[in-house]
């Protein structure tokens, strides 16, 4: 983000966060709300990770304003992936990876998943959507080269999610009708892109965390972090999305919690922010249960607007003892032609109990690890994006499949991994005083 990161509090002031500051003073940036890119690493791997978010847009959604078919979009999205992981390749030829316990969990989610779609009950689809899993998987196994706890992939995130925001804003400029259709009851959508309300809320939700979290952190200016957070604000609202706005919340509040014990912007954020919280309740009660209850009757909310109707049936058919195992291979995460939109279910539907395990220790293992490391602002960033993904799950699929979900859980990994170790320094080698001949035969 714009602007010098560090300016404010002394060192070692009351609001400096332990175990945060960058060994090194990071050079100008001109993107707002995003810091600076360390020289450690290549701008090249921005790049890929870039394209793994462009492969998790998806390719169904809103009607757009340039009717884009959809054979096109997946050809674009699906492309990407495969120019990610090529590129990924070179940048890391000698195949240098780093240990990582969230990879290794996805890629043994890979066998359930081969088994699965091997009986093709989900037709060829399923093989076709194992090898974008795989590339998915192998290109962050490439990518752990540059995993090092900082807040690189952090900055990559905000900004390429706030590019795709800002098509979204072009699109409700150019055309306010198509980008807020009453087909999705007026919520907003991608014009541009076909984007869904819960992939705009899902987007917002996760760079205003973020940013905020790299406030309190000091590593941003308040101008430059305004610019992100204000704008995604008011689009998160257009969007209407409640579980992006639940995972914003609680996930806001348990990595800010795990703050305020070394940090005192942390506990004047927290002070202010349930303050505000209780004033809003108290006045404005009756207009956030209006926006929360999105006009819906009492009986679609209890349904959660009829996905508890397909869970049910989902629950409720037979299935063969590989099925309950292994699942019916990974499809388009629907049933009987409805969105199971819970990722614990599609995942049981498509991989079968094995699949859900691995899902859930995936979830266990990162929320471990965090627990384990020292008050800082890339852990707390962790802590967000992990309880977000996990609120998430409830009401949206993804976690068993390439999705921006993994790509949370995985930028959630690469701030969890431990700094690489930096060899012993070389000593300098002090020559020694040569003496002459004729002095040490006097001697």
């Amino acid at each position: 983000m714009g602007g010098h990161p560090r300016s404010g509090a002394p060192p070692g002031g009351p609001d400096d966060t332990a175990g945060t500051r960058p060994a090194v003073e990071p050079r100008a940036s001109s993107t707002p709300g995003v810091e600076p890119r360390p020289s450690g690493t290549p701008k090249s791997v921005g790049i890929v990770w870039a394209l793994l978010i462009l492969n998790t847009l998806g390719s169904s959604g809103a009607k757009t304003i340039l009717p884009l078919p959809r054979s096109l979009i997946q050809m674009v999205t699906m492309g990407s992936l495969g120019v990610a992981f090529a590129l990924a390749l070179a940048l890391n030829l000698r195949l240098r990876i780093r240990a990582s316990a969230f990879l290794f969990l996805l890629t043994l989610l890979l066998v359930p998943s081969v088994i699965s779609s091997l009986q093709l009950e989900s037709g060829f689809g399923a093989l076709f959507r194992c090898t974008r899993l795989a590339l998915f998987v192998g290109t962050l196994w490439l990518l752990t080269r540059w995993w090092d706890g900082g807040l690189t992939f952090v900055r990559y995130h905000i900004r390429i999610y706030f590019t795709v925001l800002g098509s979204v804003v072009v699109g409700l400029v150019v055309s306010p009708g198509a980008a807020m259709p009453e087909l999705y009851g007026g919520r907003l959508v991608g014009a541009l892109w076909p984007l869904t309300p819960p992939q705009i809320g899902q987007y917002t939700a996760v760079i205003i965390g973020l940013t905020v979290l790299l406030v309190l952190g000091r590593r941003t200016d308040r101008a430059g972090a305004a610019m992100v957070i204000v704008p995604s604000i008011v689009l998160l609202a257009l969007s209407h999305t409640r579980t992006a706005t639940l995972g914003l919340l609680i996930g806001l509040v348990l990595a800010i919690g795990s703050l305020v014990l070394t940090s005192a912007a942390a506990r004047r954020f927290f002070t202010w922010a349930v303050l505000c919280a209780a004033v809003a309740a108290v006045g404005f009660a009756s207009a956030l249960r209006a926006w929360f209850l999105r006009g819906q009757s009492q009986e679609n909310f209890t349904s959660l607007t009829g996905r508890a109707n397909v869970w049910d049936a989902l629950l409720a058919a037979p299935r063969t003892t590989t099925e309950k195992l292994f699942g019916t291979g990974l499809s388009d995460k629907s049933f009987g032609g409805l969105p199971i939109d819970n990722s614990w279910l599609a995942a049981y539907h498509e991989q079968g109990l094995m699949g859900v395990t691995l899902v859930s220790g995936v979830i266990v293992v990162l929320g471990g690890v965090a627990l384990l490391r020292p008050p800082s602002v890339p852990r707390a960033c962790a802590i967000f994006l992990i309880s977000y993904v996990a609120i998430s799950s409830y009401t949206e699929a993804g976690l068993g499949d390439a999705s921006a979900y993994l790509l949370h859980l995985a930028l959630a990994a690469s701030l969890l991994a431990a700094p690489a170790s930096a060899g012993p320094l070389p000593t300098a080698e002090v020559p020694r005083r040569r003496i002459p001949r004729w002095s040490r035969e006097r001697r």
